[in-house]
Protein backbone atom coordinates (compact mmCIF):
# COMPACT_ATOMS: atom_id res chain seq x y z
CA UNK A 1 0.00 0.00 0.00
CA UNK A 2 1.39 3.42 -0.98
CA UNK A 3 2.43 5.73 1.58
CA UNK A 4 1.96 9.46 2.17
CA UNK A 5 4.64 11.82 2.44
CA UNK A 6 5.68 13.42 5.60
CA UNK A 7 7.86 13.45 8.09
CA UNK A 8 6.11 11.13 9.90
CA UNK A 9 7.05 8.06 7.14
CA UNK A 10 10.13 9.38 6.42
CA UNK A 11 13.41 10.82 7.91
CA UNK A 12 14.07 14.47 7.08
CA UNK A 13 16.99 16.47 8.53
CA UNK A 14 17.11 19.65 10.13
CA UNK A 15 18.62 22.55 8.59
CA UNK A 16 19.67 25.79 9.19
CA UNK A 17 18.19 28.50 6.49
CA UNK A 18 20.51 29.46 4.09
CA UNK A 19 18.67 30.20 1.03
CA UNK A 20 15.50 32.34 0.13
CA UNK A 21 14.09 30.85 -3.31
CA UNK A 22 11.80 33.29 -5.01
CA UNK A 23 9.78 30.60 -6.92
CA UNK A 24 8.90 27.23 -6.46
CA UNK A 25 8.22 25.79 -9.70
CA UNK A 26 8.95 22.70 -11.85
CA UNK A 27 12.21 23.85 -12.78
CA UNK A 28 13.75 25.09 -9.48
CA UNK A 29 12.69 21.90 -8.09
CA UNK A 30 13.92 19.70 -10.62
CA UNK A 31 17.32 21.65 -10.90
CA UNK A 32 18.56 23.74 -7.81
CA UNK A 33 16.73 22.41 -5.22
CA UNK A 34 17.45 18.53 -6.46
CA UNK A 35 21.27 19.93 -7.10
CA UNK A 36 21.02 21.30 -3.20
CA UNK A 37 20.14 18.03 -2.14
CA UNK A 38 22.93 15.88 -3.56
CA UNK A 39 24.79 18.21 -2.33
CA UNK A 40 23.92 18.39 1.37
CA UNK A 41 23.66 14.65 1.21
CA UNK A 42 27.64 14.69 0.43
CA UNK A 43 28.40 16.67 3.08
CA UNK A 44 29.80 19.60 1.01
CA UNK A 45 27.10 21.82 2.45
CA UNK A 46 24.29 22.30 4.79
CA UNK A 47 21.80 24.35 3.21
CA UNK A 48 18.02 24.94 3.96
CA UNK A 49 15.97 26.52 1.36
CA UNK A 50 13.00 28.34 2.05
CA UNK A 51 10.50 29.02 -1.22
CA UNK A 52 8.94 32.52 -1.51
CA UNK A 53 5.69 32.74 -3.42
CA UNK A 54 6.78 34.91 -6.47
CA UNK A 55 3.44 35.79 -6.86
CA UNK A 56 0.16 35.48 -5.19
CA UNK A 57 -1.11 32.10 -5.85
CA UNK A 58 0.96 28.89 -5.96
CA UNK A 59 1.55 25.55 -4.65
CA UNK A 60 2.36 26.37 -1.27
CA UNK A 61 -0.21 24.21 0.26
CA UNK A 62 0.18 21.27 -1.22
CA UNK A 63 4.85 21.85 -0.14
CA UNK A 64 3.52 21.95 3.10
CA UNK A 65 0.85 18.82 3.24
CA UNK A 66 4.31 17.45 2.03
CA UNK A 67 6.43 18.89 4.35
CA UNK A 68 8.43 20.18 1.50
CA UNK A 69 9.06 17.09 0.26
CA UNK A 70 8.58 15.56 -3.51
CA UNK A 71 10.94 13.05 -6.00
CA UNK A 72 12.61 14.05 -8.65
CA UNK A 73 12.16 11.58 -11.88
CA UNK A 74 14.87 11.69 -14.24
CA UNK A 75 15.24 9.73 -17.41
CA UNK A 76 17.38 10.15 -19.87
CA UNK A 77 20.69 9.17 -21.94
CA UNK A 78 24.09 8.84 -21.05
CA UNK A 79 26.92 7.62 -23.37
CA UNK A 80 24.51 5.73 -25.36
CA UNK A 81 22.73 3.81 -22.73
CA UNK A 82 19.33 4.11 -21.00
CA UNK A 83 19.47 5.74 -17.55
CA UNK A 84 17.08 6.46 -14.62
CA UNK A 85 17.62 8.62 -11.28
CA UNK A 86 14.73 8.86 -9.05
CA UNK A 87 15.84 11.28 -5.77
CA UNK A 88 13.54 12.28 -2.82
CA UNK A 89 14.66 15.90 -2.47
CA UNK A 90 14.57 17.25 1.21
CA UNK A 91 16.17 20.18 0.55
CA UNK A 92 12.97 22.51 1.22
CA UNK A 93 12.46 23.58 4.70
CA UNK A 94 9.21 25.33 4.41
CA UNK A 95 7.24 27.92 2.20
CA UNK A 96 5.34 31.31 2.62
CA UNK A 97 3.38 33.24 0.73
CA UNK A 98 4.19 37.00 1.05
CA UNK A 99 0.63 38.16 0.26
CA UNK A 100 -0.64 35.73 2.86
CA UNK A 101 1.87 36.01 5.81
CA UNK A 102 4.22 39.25 4.90
CA UNK A 103 5.57 39.64 8.80
CA UNK A 104 7.14 35.68 8.17
CA UNK A 105 8.66 36.46 5.09
CA UNK A 106 9.86 39.59 6.63
CA UNK A 107 11.29 37.77 9.65
CA UNK A 108 13.40 35.22 7.18
CA UNK A 109 14.56 37.89 5.23
CA UNK A 110 15.90 39.25 8.29
CA UNK A 111 17.11 35.79 9.69
CA UNK A 112 21.33 36.39 10.59
CA UNK A 113 21.89 32.89 9.15
CA UNK A 114 20.57 33.53 5.53
CA UNK A 115 23.41 34.09 2.56
CA UNK A 116 21.31 33.11 -0.44
CA UNK A 117 18.79 34.17 -2.84
CA UNK A 118 17.79 32.37 -5.94
CA UNK A 119 14.96 33.16 -8.11
CA UNK A 120 13.07 31.86 -11.28
CA UNK A 121 10.36 34.56 -11.44
CA UNK A 122 9.81 33.77 -15.46
CA UNK A 123 11.79 36.23 -18.13
CA UNK A 124 8.83 38.53 -16.97
CA UNK A 125 9.59 39.44 -13.63
CA UNK A 126 13.40 40.91 -14.08
CA UNK A 127 11.43 44.06 -14.94
CA UNK A 128 11.99 47.86 -14.34
CA UNK A 129 8.47 49.29 -12.70
CA UNK A 130 9.09 53.08 -11.78
CA UNK A 131 7.52 53.95 -9.16
CA UNK A 132 6.82 50.38 -7.14
CA UNK A 133 6.28 50.92 -3.97
CA UNK A 134 8.55 49.76 -1.80
CA UNK A 135 6.94 49.80 1.63
CA UNK A 136 4.27 47.86 0.11
CA UNK A 137 3.62 43.88 1.50
CA UNK A 138 4.98 43.51 -0.59
CA UNK A 139 5.82 45.25 -3.31
CA UNK A 140 4.54 44.13 -6.97
CA UNK A 141 7.95 43.58 -9.61
CA UNK A 142 10.45 40.73 -8.36
CA UNK A 143 13.50 43.92 -8.52
CA UNK A 144 11.30 46.11 -6.05
CA UNK A 145 10.85 42.76 -3.76
CA UNK A 146 14.54 42.48 -3.60
CA UNK A 147 15.52 46.35 -3.00
CA UNK A 148 13.17 46.10 -0.52
CA UNK A 149 14.03 43.25 1.07
CA UNK A 150 17.87 44.34 1.00
CA UNK A 151 17.30 47.27 2.73
CA UNK A 152 15.66 46.43 5.37
CA UNK A 153 18.58 43.99 6.09
CA UNK A 154 20.67 46.66 5.85
CA UNK A 155 18.94 49.23 8.13
CA UNK A 156 18.31 45.87 10.83
CA UNK A 157 22.23 45.02 10.45
CA UNK A 158 23.36 48.46 10.91
CA UNK A 159 25.05 47.91 7.36
CA UNK A 160 27.30 45.15 8.34
CA UNK A 161 29.21 43.86 5.38
CA UNK A 162 28.82 39.68 6.17
CA UNK A 163 24.88 40.32 6.15
CA UNK A 164 25.33 41.28 2.29
CA UNK A 165 23.72 38.29 0.20
CA UNK A 166 24.53 36.60 -2.45
CA UNK A 167 22.27 36.56 -6.13
CA UNK A 168 21.62 34.04 -8.50
CA UNK A 169 19.50 34.37 -10.99
CA UNK A 170 18.06 31.40 -13.26
CA UNK A 171 15.59 33.48 -15.72
CA UNK A 172 16.21 32.74 -19.25
CA UNK A 173 17.55 36.46 -20.05
CA UNK A 174 20.67 37.57 -21.26
CA UNK A 175 23.11 39.17 -18.28
CA UNK A 176 20.03 38.00 -15.81
CA UNK A 177 21.99 38.97 -12.30
CA UNK A 178 23.35 42.30 -14.04
CA UNK A 179 20.02 43.28 -14.87
CA UNK A 180 18.59 42.52 -11.78
CA UNK A 181 21.34 44.51 -10.08
CA UNK A 182 20.61 47.16 -12.30
CA UNK A 183 17.46 47.52 -11.46
CA UNK A 184 17.81 47.09 -7.74
CA UNK A 185 20.22 50.26 -7.62
CA UNK A 186 18.02 52.58 -9.67
CA UNK A 187 15.38 51.82 -7.52
CA UNK A 188 17.57 52.23 -4.49
CA UNK A 189 18.35 55.46 -6.23
CA UNK A 190 14.82 56.72 -7.31
CA UNK A 191 13.40 55.92 -3.96
CA UNK A 192 15.77 57.97 -2.40
CA UNK A 193 17.23 55.01 -0.09
CA UNK A 194 20.71 57.06 0.59
CA UNK A 195 24.60 56.80 -0.52
CA UNK A 196 25.00 53.74 2.04
CA UNK A 197 22.94 51.50 1.11
CA UNK A 198 24.03 51.81 -1.97
CA UNK A 199 27.48 51.72 -1.37
CA UNK A 200 26.41 48.65 0.86
CA UNK A 201 24.47 46.70 -2.31
CA UNK A 202 27.61 47.01 -4.40
CA UNK A 203 30.24 46.40 -1.69
CA UNK A 204 28.55 43.13 -0.38
CA UNK A 205 26.13 41.63 -2.30
CA UNK A 206 26.97 39.98 -5.08
CA UNK A 207 24.81 39.33 -8.50
CA UNK A 208 25.37 36.39 -10.47
CA UNK A 209 24.62 35.83 -14.55
CA UNK A 210 23.72 32.16 -14.81
CA UNK A 211 22.63 29.45 -18.22
CA UNK A 212 20.55 27.25 -16.52
CA UNK A 213 19.68 23.75 -18.94
CA UNK A 214 17.93 20.70 -18.33
CA UNK A 215 14.59 19.82 -20.02
CA UNK A 216 11.59 19.53 -17.00
CA UNK A 217 8.29 18.92 -18.52
CA UNK A 218 7.28 18.78 -14.93
CA UNK A 219 3.84 16.63 -13.19
CA UNK A 220 3.29 13.23 -15.33
CA UNK A 221 0.21 13.53 -15.30
CA UNK A 222 -0.13 10.76 -17.92
CA UNK A 223 1.35 7.87 -15.80
CA UNK A 224 1.35 9.46 -12.32
CA UNK A 225 -0.60 6.33 -10.91
CA UNK A 226 2.17 4.06 -11.98
CA UNK A 227 4.76 6.64 -11.02
CA UNK A 228 3.42 6.88 -7.63
CA UNK A 229 3.21 2.84 -7.23
CA UNK A 230 6.84 3.24 -8.19
CA UNK A 231 7.61 5.50 -5.68
CA UNK A 232 5.63 3.67 -2.73
CA UNK A 233 4.19 7.22 -2.14
CA UNK A 234 1.41 9.59 -2.66
CA UNK A 235 3.44 12.19 -3.99
CA UNK A 236 1.58 14.77 -5.76
CA UNK A 237 4.44 16.50 -6.50
CA UNK A 238 6.72 14.84 -8.10
CA UNK A 239 8.72 15.93 -11.02
CA UNK A 240 9.72 14.58 -14.14
CA UNK A 241 12.97 15.98 -16.23
CA UNK A 242 15.41 14.72 -18.22
CA UNK A 243 18.98 12.81 -16.83
CA UNK A 244 20.91 15.89 -18.50
CA UNK A 245 21.91 18.89 -16.78
CA UNK A 246 24.41 22.00 -17.10
CA UNK A 247 24.62 25.11 -14.82
CA UNK A 248 27.00 27.77 -15.59
CA UNK A 249 27.42 30.77 -13.29
CA UNK A 250 29.11 33.80 -13.73
CA UNK A 251 30.77 36.28 -11.88
CA UNK A 252 33.00 36.87 -8.54
CA UNK A 253 34.56 33.69 -6.85
CA UNK A 254 33.08 34.80 -3.45
CA UNK A 255 30.46 31.81 -5.03
CA UNK A 256 32.71 28.96 -5.67
CA UNK A 257 33.38 28.58 -1.97
CA UNK A 258 29.84 29.55 -0.69
CA UNK A 259 28.13 27.44 -2.96
CA UNK A 260 30.30 24.56 -4.28
CA UNK A 261 27.60 22.16 -5.68
CA UNK A 262 30.90 21.01 -8.06
CA UNK A 263 32.17 19.39 -5.30
CA UNK A 264 29.44 17.22 -5.69
CA UNK A 265 30.06 16.08 -9.31
CA UNK A 266 27.18 18.37 -10.30
CA UNK A 267 27.82 19.76 -14.03
CA UNK A 268 27.89 23.35 -12.37
CA UNK A 269 30.65 25.42 -14.14
CA UNK A 270 31.90 28.67 -12.39
CA UNK A 271 33.66 31.16 -14.66
CA UNK A 272 34.35 34.80 -14.96
CA UNK A 273 32.28 35.44 -17.68
CA UNK A 274 29.31 33.80 -18.96
CA UNK A 275 28.85 35.16 -22.32
CA UNK A 276 31.88 32.77 -24.44
CA UNK A 277 29.84 29.73 -22.63
CA UNK A 278 26.35 30.99 -23.65
CA UNK A 279 27.29 32.10 -27.24
CA UNK A 280 28.64 28.33 -27.76
CA UNK A 281 25.64 26.94 -26.06
CA UNK A 282 23.15 29.09 -28.02
CA UNK A 283 24.82 28.61 -31.45
CA UNK A 284 25.22 24.50 -30.66
CA UNK A 285 22.11 23.35 -29.17
CA UNK A 286 19.13 26.07 -29.41
CA UNK A 287 20.66 26.95 -32.78
CA UNK A 288 20.23 23.06 -33.82
CA UNK A 289 16.83 23.39 -32.27
CA UNK A 290 16.09 26.28 -34.45
CA UNK A 291 17.69 24.46 -37.67
CA UNK A 292 15.93 21.24 -37.15
CA UNK A 293 12.35 22.67 -36.45
CA UNK A 294 11.00 23.74 -39.78
CA UNK A 295 12.59 20.60 -41.40
CA UNK A 296 11.09 18.11 -39.10
CA UNK A 297 7.78 19.57 -38.98
CA UNK A 298 7.97 19.45 -43.12
CA UNK A 299 8.75 15.89 -42.66
CA UNK A 300 5.95 15.17 -40.09
CA UNK A 301 8.14 14.70 -37.55
CA UNK A 302 6.49 15.79 -33.79
CA UNK A 303 9.46 15.59 -31.78
CA UNK A 304 12.77 15.83 -31.54
CA UNK A 305 13.74 12.43 -31.01
CA UNK A 306 11.32 11.77 -34.27
CA UNK A 307 13.13 14.31 -36.08
CA UNK A 308 16.41 12.61 -34.79
CA UNK A 309 15.36 8.88 -35.87
CA UNK A 310 14.87 10.14 -39.32
CA UNK A 311 18.73 9.70 -40.81
CA UNK A 312 18.84 12.50 -43.29
CA UNK A 313 17.85 14.83 -40.65
CA UNK A 314 20.31 13.44 -38.06
CA UNK A 315 22.90 13.79 -40.75
CA UNK A 316 21.93 17.75 -41.32
CA UNK A 317 22.33 18.56 -38.33
CA UNK A 318 25.63 17.16 -37.47
CA UNK A 319 27.04 18.39 -40.82
CA UNK A 320 25.94 22.04 -40.07
CA UNK A 321 27.11 21.77 -36.41
CA UNK A 322 30.73 20.00 -37.44
CA UNK A 323 31.22 22.63 -40.58
CA UNK A 324 29.49 25.58 -39.57
CA UNK A 325 28.64 26.09 -36.33
CA UNK A 326 32.18 24.67 -34.78
CA UNK A 327 34.53 26.92 -36.68
CA UNK A 328 32.88 30.09 -35.68
CA UNK A 329 33.76 29.43 -31.78
CA UNK A 330 37.13 30.38 -30.92
CA UNK A 331 37.93 26.94 -28.64
CA UNK A 332 39.69 24.14 -28.98
CA UNK A 333 37.70 22.43 -31.37
CA UNK A 334 38.31 18.96 -29.72
CA UNK A 335 36.41 20.04 -27.34
CA UNK A 336 33.75 21.70 -28.69
CA UNK A 337 33.35 18.44 -30.36
CA UNK A 338 32.98 16.79 -27.16
CA UNK A 339 30.82 19.41 -25.82
CA UNK A 340 28.77 18.75 -29.22
CA UNK A 341 28.03 15.09 -28.74
CA UNK A 342 26.68 15.60 -25.50
CA UNK A 343 24.38 17.69 -26.50
CA UNK A 344 23.39 15.64 -29.20
CA UNK A 345 22.93 12.56 -27.04
CA UNK A 346 20.38 14.59 -25.53
CA UNK A 347 18.21 14.32 -29.06
CA UNK A 348 17.57 10.38 -28.39
CA UNK A 349 16.09 10.43 -25.40
CA UNK A 350 13.26 8.42 -25.57
CA UNK A 351 11.47 9.50 -22.45
CA UNK A 352 11.25 13.15 -22.95
CA UNK A 353 8.47 14.40 -25.56
CA UNK A 354 9.90 17.50 -27.04
CA UNK A 355 7.94 18.61 -29.40
CA UNK A 356 8.62 20.45 -32.63
CA UNK A 357 5.90 22.65 -32.44
CA UNK A 358 6.77 24.48 -29.04
CA UNK A 359 10.50 24.77 -30.25
CA UNK A 360 8.96 26.40 -33.73
CA UNK A 361 7.59 29.75 -30.77
CA UNK A 362 8.88 32.99 -32.21
CA UNK A 363 11.03 30.95 -34.97
CA UNK A 364 11.87 34.35 -36.97
CA UNK A 365 13.35 35.74 -33.98
CA UNK A 366 14.87 32.36 -32.86
CA UNK A 367 16.65 31.76 -35.99
CA UNK A 368 17.75 35.54 -35.89
CA UNK A 369 19.73 35.01 -32.90
CA UNK A 370 20.70 31.51 -32.75
CA UNK A 371 21.82 30.79 -36.35
CA UNK A 372 22.50 34.33 -38.00
CA UNK A 373 25.33 34.87 -36.41
CA UNK A 374 26.92 31.40 -37.69
CA UNK A 375 25.89 32.55 -40.93
CA UNK A 376 27.78 35.93 -40.36
CA UNK A 377 30.77 34.33 -38.77
CA UNK A 378 31.12 32.17 -41.92
CA UNK A 379 30.73 34.74 -44.08
CA UNK A 380 32.66 37.32 -43.16
CA UNK A 381 35.48 35.32 -40.73
CA UNK A 382 36.56 32.47 -42.72
CA UNK A 383 35.43 33.74 -46.35
CA UNK A 384 32.48 30.82 -46.13
CA UNK A 385 29.43 30.02 -47.56
CA UNK A 386 27.46 28.13 -44.83
CA UNK A 387 24.95 26.54 -46.89
CA UNK A 388 23.07 24.59 -44.31
CA UNK A 389 22.59 27.75 -42.18
CA UNK A 390 21.10 29.12 -45.33
CA UNK A 391 18.87 26.42 -45.84
CA UNK A 392 17.78 26.12 -43.08
CA UNK A 393 16.09 30.11 -43.31
CA UNK A 394 14.96 29.03 -46.48
CA UNK A 395 13.27 25.81 -44.47
CA UNK A 396 11.93 28.48 -42.01
CA UNK A 397 10.46 30.52 -44.69
CA UNK A 398 8.86 27.34 -46.58
CA UNK A 399 7.07 26.28 -43.40
CA UNK A 400 5.49 29.69 -42.49
CA UNK A 401 4.11 30.61 -45.99
CA UNK A 402 1.42 27.80 -45.86
CA UNK A 403 2.77 26.00 -48.63
CA UNK A 404 4.76 23.33 -47.43
CA UNK A 405 4.12 19.95 -47.81
CA UNK A 406 2.44 19.87 -43.84
CA UNK A 407 -0.16 21.75 -42.65
CA UNK A 408 1.26 24.24 -40.04
CA UNK A 409 0.16 27.18 -38.02
CA UNK A 410 3.07 29.92 -36.98
CA UNK A 411 2.55 30.29 -33.68
CA UNK A 412 4.53 33.50 -34.25
CA UNK A 413 4.28 37.61 -34.48
CA UNK A 414 1.04 38.13 -36.58
CA UNK A 415 1.89 40.60 -38.71
CA UNK A 416 5.03 38.48 -40.00
CA UNK A 417 3.76 35.29 -40.52
CA UNK A 418 0.54 37.26 -42.55
CA UNK A 419 3.26 39.08 -44.60
CA UNK A 420 5.31 36.30 -45.38
CA UNK A 421 2.05 34.44 -46.32
CA UNK A 422 0.29 37.05 -48.50
CA UNK A 423 3.38 38.47 -50.06
CA UNK A 424 4.17 34.53 -51.48
CA UNK A 425 4.10 34.40 -55.12
CA UNK A 426 4.83 31.22 -56.93
CA UNK A 427 5.71 32.94 -60.07
CA UNK A 428 8.56 34.50 -58.28
CA UNK A 429 10.37 33.03 -55.54
CA UNK A 430 13.45 35.21 -55.58
CA UNK A 431 11.26 38.62 -55.08
CA UNK A 432 8.99 37.14 -52.46
CA UNK A 433 12.10 35.49 -50.14
CA UNK A 434 13.98 39.51 -51.24
CA UNK A 435 10.43 41.01 -49.71
CA UNK A 436 10.90 38.90 -46.59
CA UNK A 437 14.78 38.94 -46.02
CA UNK A 438 14.74 43.10 -46.22
CA UNK A 439 11.42 43.58 -44.47
CA UNK A 440 11.58 46.76 -42.50
CA UNK A 441 10.94 44.98 -38.95
CA UNK A 442 11.05 41.51 -39.18
CA UNK A 443 14.39 41.56 -38.63
CA UNK A 444 16.80 43.53 -35.66
CA UNK A 445 19.93 42.62 -38.20
CA UNK A 446 20.05 43.26 -41.98
CA UNK A 447 20.37 39.94 -43.16
CA UNK A 448 20.89 41.45 -46.83
CA UNK A 449 24.40 42.61 -46.54
CA UNK A 450 25.44 38.69 -46.38
CA UNK A 451 26.75 38.04 -50.17
CA UNK A 452 23.67 36.14 -52.27
CA UNK A 453 21.89 35.34 -49.44
CA UNK A 454 18.46 36.20 -51.28
CA UNK A 455 20.10 34.07 -54.55
CA UNK A 456 20.73 31.15 -52.20
CA UNK A 457 17.68 31.27 -49.83
CA UNK A 458 15.09 31.41 -53.00
CA UNK A 459 17.06 28.76 -54.80
CA UNK A 460 16.43 26.66 -51.81
CA UNK A 461 13.00 27.58 -51.33
CA UNK A 462 12.46 26.67 -54.51
CA UNK A 463 14.03 23.33 -54.64
CA UNK A 464 11.51 22.80 -51.40
CA UNK A 465 8.68 23.68 -52.71
CA UNK A 466 8.60 21.88 -56.13
CA UNK A 467 10.71 18.80 -54.85
CA UNK A 468 9.54 18.19 -51.37
CA UNK A 469 11.94 18.56 -48.37
CA UNK A 470 13.54 14.85 -48.26
CA UNK A 471 14.63 15.52 -51.56
CA UNK A 472 15.94 19.02 -50.97
CA UNK A 473 18.05 18.06 -47.91
CA UNK A 474 19.58 14.84 -49.58
CA UNK A 475 20.60 17.62 -52.74
CA UNK A 476 22.28 20.12 -50.13
CA UNK A 477 23.75 17.65 -48.63
CA UNK A 478 25.16 15.81 -51.82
Amino acid sequence: MMKDLNIQTVHKPKLPIKILQFGGGNFLRAFVDWMIHKANEAGMMNHGVVVVQSISQGRAELLKKQDCMYHVYLEGIKDKQAVKEITLVKSLIDVVNPYQDYETYQALALHPDLEIIISNTTEAGIRYEEGDDLTATPPSSYPAKLTALLYQRFLHFQGAADKGLLIICCELIENNGSTLREYVLKHADYQKLGDGFIDWIKRCCHFYNTLVDRIVPGFPHENIAAIQEELGFKDNLVVKGEYFHLWAIGGDAVIETRFPLHKTGLNVLFMNDIKAFRDKKVRILNGAHTAMTPIGLQLACATVKEAFDTPIIEKFIRQLIETEVIPTINEDPQKLQQFAEKILERFYNPFIRHYLKDISLNSLSKWETRNFPTLKDNVEKLNQSAPLTRFSLAALLVLYSGKSEVAFTPNDTPEFVEFIRSSFDPNNIRAWVSGVIRHPSIWTNELSAIADLEISVAKDASLILNKGMATALKTVLK
